[in-house]
């Protein structure tokens, strides 16, 4: 059940400035959040978030962003001052903040911000305990649940009523013409304990009689290629999101265009190890998922079984 130790928003704030930095996956699972309370207060919202994700932020949210760029900030923080400069000041001036990411990084943007009222979640749901510190309004979040419905307790908590479930159309931040309808396999992830064995996707095509398309980011060509599939085109964010929105299926381990292709609302299977599916799997297609104490004891015939059952 959701806890407020402290009492909610100013009434009627005017503006909102949402802190969701990264990574792509978590940045799909906070936006019906913001759509939520973007309907509900009528508020100018805007978003801090990592330079990536800042045009699906605006599309499909219709808020401004405020473009951060943190890693290249570290590594070069005179040559960056302006930047930095710019970006601070672009967080002044707003009612609220809220934090939707629980870092220490993200509190304090949202501290640098001024807003009278910062909400983010209490230190039991909070993934950096320090960085509730610097917050002066918590929420207390189911943690059964999964972190699309963290979001919306949180801000239900800062719009003082409890919101519904709004419809994200993600569909317009995609662009191009994809691949066509294809099975649609993602190699890679943001982390190694995430990854199946790339060899094994083409042995799961083979096993199952399909062909597939096998799609890359940044540094992941050479894991594609293991796969021994048809490789993916080089693409920008956005035609990846073509991609996915017209893909057959999408088969992959928890990484952010497994959540882009379920908030598209095309059929996933996700393989998830040694990640919490109840939590952070693909919302609203949970059933559709294959778990295992890792992603390596994760077997071929398991995937296939379930791949067969959800191929459309």
């Amino acid at each position: 059940m959701t806890r407020t130790r402290v009492p909610a928003s100013p009434r009627d704030p005017k503006t909102i400035l949402v802190v969701r930095l990264s990574a792509l996956g978590d940045v799909v699972h906070t936006i019906p959040a913001v759509v939520a309370l973007r309907d509900a207060l009528g508020a100018e919202i805007s978003w801090a978030v990592e330079r990536p994700y800042a045009e699906l932020v605006e599309i499909v949210t219709g808020v401004r962003a405020i473009r951060a760029s943190m890693r290249k900030w570290g590594r070069s923080l005179f040559s960056s001052r302006n930047d930095i400069r710019i970006f601070i000041r672009n967080l002044r001036g707003h009612d609220i903040a809220v934090d939707f990411q629980g870092l220490i990084k993200s509190a304090l943007v949202a501290r640098m911000s001024g807003a009278p009222a910062r909400f983010g979640f209490d230190r039991d749901a909070i993934r950096e305990k320090p960085a509730a510190m610097l917050l002066n309004r918590h929420a207390g979040v189911d943690q059964t649940r999964h972190v699309v419905e963290w979001n919306m307790q949180l801000a239900s908590v800062v719009a003082g009523r409890e919101l519904a479930m709004p419809r994200a159309d993600f569909s317009k931040f995609a662009k191009g013409s994809g691949c066509g309808r294809r099975i649609v396999v993602l190699p890679g992830a943001g982390k190694a304990n995430k990854i199946w064995p790339p060899e094994r996707y083409g042995e799961l095509m083979r096993r199952i009689g399909e062909t597939a398309v096998a799609v890359w980011g940044p540094n992941e060509r050479e894991l594609a290629e293991r796969t021994g599939l048809e490789l993916a085109p080089p693409t920008t964010l956005r035609e990846l999101a073509a991609i996915l929105r017209d893909a057959r299926l999408v088969i992959g381990g928890d990484t952010g265009p497994l959540h882009l292709a379920a908030a598209l609302g095309t059929p996933v299977v996700g393989l998830y190890g040694p990640t919490s599916l109840r939590r952070n799997g693909p919302y609203g297609q949970l059933d559709r998922c294959v778990t295992a104490s890792s992603m390596e004891t994760m077997t071929v015939d398991e995937v296939a079984q379930t791949v067969k059952i959800n191929l459309v």
